[in-house]
């Protein structure tokens, strides 16, 4: 009996770091700025369009795919923005960004 109750207890384990491993998630801050396809109105607009722009997105990371995505405002994401260089507000023009949830 006790083998039994060591087995059950080894599979119900198991079956819980399976379910976590495939629950793993990752939040992803982009710059959407317009690069002349347009995926950063897809993105940014929510259309649907977007949901396959972020999948890709996410595949290109070893995710399997997105689970969300929605445009961010800059004051959401203090310090994860540059100041100068890339990406910088430069003559009143910022780059805007967009959160994109990727999961496994």
């Amino acid at each position: 009996m006790t083998r039994f109750l060591m087995a059950a207890g080894a599979a119900a384990v198991l079956m819980c770091a399976a379910n976590t491993a495939h629950a793993e998630k990752r939040l992803f801050i982009v710059a959407s700025d317009g690069d002349g396809y347009g995926v950063d109105r897809c993105l940014s607009s929510g259309a649907a369009c977007g949901q396959s722009v972020a999948n890709a997105y996410c595949k290109s990371r070893d995710f399997a795919r997105a689970q969300s995505f929605h445009p961010v405002d800059r004051d959401d994401i203090t310090g994860a923005i540059p100041t100068s260089g890339q990406g910088a507000c430069k003559h009143g023009s910022c780059d805007n960004y967009v959160a994109i949830e990727c999961s496994r």
